[in-house]
């Protein structure tokens, strides 16, 4: 017996037991701390189960900090940004007095959360055409004459992007500054990436990855944490940002083309003050990317130019930006989004292409429905993402019986428009999907929007989702087999692990 014990195997496996237990105490100390206990009780069941490589897992994607360093330059860069800004001079007390109650109270939570306040006097598109969305960017930076800020999650110079790309060029060429942001691991699958960033040496654009995953020169972190914005400024005066990446509507993959899978997307076009609250969280990410202080750029905001109105313009739009993300400790648009659906009296209709909420989310929306509120949700009846995918599949019996309609927009298309509307007062439109990786993981940029004008716009866009799509009864969704219940249920399980 005690030459067994002292056999170089005994031995090994006595370390081993000795590491597992300490890694499943390690867990119990660390994982309750700062986390929903849905999330740490995940965790720990897959560390119960296979502690050493439970442990590695959560190494790479069991931390949502984006660090230290970054995190206290987003505050410095922050604070020395609104201290800059007059963004005192664009909110109107008088205006946002005049709001309804429940209205001025989501834009002071805003405002608590992200800064940034209500604005008003703004002038909004609606762009639900994929490729007349990146011809009309392109006119826009065909006119900059000071900068143009070009921030995207996913970015690809091909045949689609490339009359954009072609007049950032340009505009480097009459002297303006273009500063090019995007998503280092989200850009880095595209085929074409590293012909994109071939084409950009030598143009003068000025280009920085997002979040970047370089071991070599130290930068490590967990892979998932994304920057998932996108918005574009040009000299200050219009804006773009919504849910369309800057690429090909089907992401350049021969696979897609084939299947005619392209991505349905919104944007939205704005001028007014809305534009420097964008430009602000613009120059905050290129803060942290590059070091370069952009006060003074964003600070000087151009005077007001009196032209006709745009066709299909919506004016007299109160908006307010509020960013989110790993900077941020308050969950700022899971804060909102749950604030609005509460407050909903007659109707409530979300787009979200990744709808994996947290339970909050889902009381609130299910609750709406329960008491009463013509609630809607629209999405793809095909996605991209399998685990994505099948978790979020796995929510639909509680909202169908709670009375949500669900509606499936056809195949092959991706549905990947993000917005809701709530009544006839308010909207949200922006980058931000309706799961926990949006809430917790991702950098996110959404506009709230007031006015019936501007909901009445995104209603017509939902009608037409509507008369393309399909909706899901509970009795078909009942009728699923043992096995696509199993594949959502497990794949559910993974939601919540962050």
């Amino acid at each position: 017996m005690t030459v067994a014990l002292s056999s170089p195997g005994a031995a090994i496996s006595a370390i081993l037991v000795a590491v597992n237990i300490a890694i499943i105490l390690g867990a119990l100390l660390v994982l309750p701390g700062g986390r929903r206990p849905q999330t740490a009780m995940a965790w720990l069941l897959l560390i119960l189960a296979v502690p050493l490589f439970g442990f590695l897992v959560f190494l790479l994607f069991g931390r949502t900090s984006v660090g230290r360093k970054r995190r206290a330059q987003q505050e410095e860069v922050n604070a020395a940004i609104m201290a800059r800004v007059p963004l005192n001079d664009i909110a109107d007390a008088e205006r946002q007095a005049a709001l309804a109650p429940l209205v001025q109270g989501f834009a002071r939570l805003n405002r608590e959360l992200g800064v940034l306040p209500m604005t008003f006097d703004n002038s909004v598109e609606l762009i639900d055409d994929y490729v007349a969305c990146v011809e009309a960017m392109a006119r826009d930076v065909a006119t900059a004459e000071d900068y143009v800020h070009v921030q995207f999650y996913i970015s690809a110079w091909d045949e689609v992007t490339a009359p954009f790309f072609e007049e950032l060029v340009r505009a480097v060429e009459r002297g303006v500054a273009v500063r090019f942001l995007f998503d280092h691991i989200g850009s880095k699958g595209i085929p074409v990436y590293k012909d994109m960033l071939r084409k950009l040496e030598g143009t003068g654009i000025q280009w920085a990855p997002m979040l970047p995953i370089r071991p070599l020169k130290g930068e490590v972190r967990r892979p998932d944490l994304r920057n998932h914005r996108k918005i574009l400024v040009v000299d200050g005066r219009v804006a773009f940002s919504g849910s369309q990446n800057l690429i090909e509507a089907c992401y350049d993959k021969p696979k897609n083309q084939k299947l005619g899978r392209a991505w349905v997307e919104l944007m939205a076009r704005l001028e007014g003050p809305v534009v420097q609250e964008l430009n602000v969280v613009f120059a905050t990410d290129w803060f942290t990317e590059t070091g370069e202080d952009l006060r003074e750029v964003v600070g000087a905001v151009p005077p007001p130019v009196d032209e006709p109105v745009r066709p299909g313009a919506i004016t007299g739009v109160g908006v307010q930006v509020v960013p989110s993300g790993p900077g941020f400790t308050t969950e700022n648009n899971l804060r909102l989004f749950t604030s609005m659906l509460y407050s909903a009296e007659r109707r409530l209709s979300l787009t979200s292409p990744y709808f994996v909420p947290d339970d909050s989310l889902l009381y609130a929306i299910t609750t709406a429905a329960q008491r009463g509120v013509e609630v809607e949700l629209f999405v793809g009846a095909t996605a991209d993402q399998f685990m994505v995918a099948h978790a979020q599949r796995s929510y639909y019996e509680a909202l169908l019986t709670a009375g949500v309609r669900i509606w499936l927009y056809p195949e092959p298309y991706v549905l990947h428009a993000k917005h809701f509307t709530v009544d006839d007062r308010v909207a949200v439109v922006g980058s931000s999907n309706m799961d926990m990786r949006s809430f917790a993981l991702n950098y996110e940029v959404v506009m709230m929007m007031t006015g019936a004008e501007v909901v009445a716009g995104l209603e017509r866009v939902q009608d037409t989702y509507r008369s393309l799509s399909t909706e899901l009864t509970l009795d078909v969704w009942r009728a699923r087999t043992r096995g696509q219940r199993y594949v959502d249920n497990l794949m559910r399980l993974t939601a919540t692990l962050q």
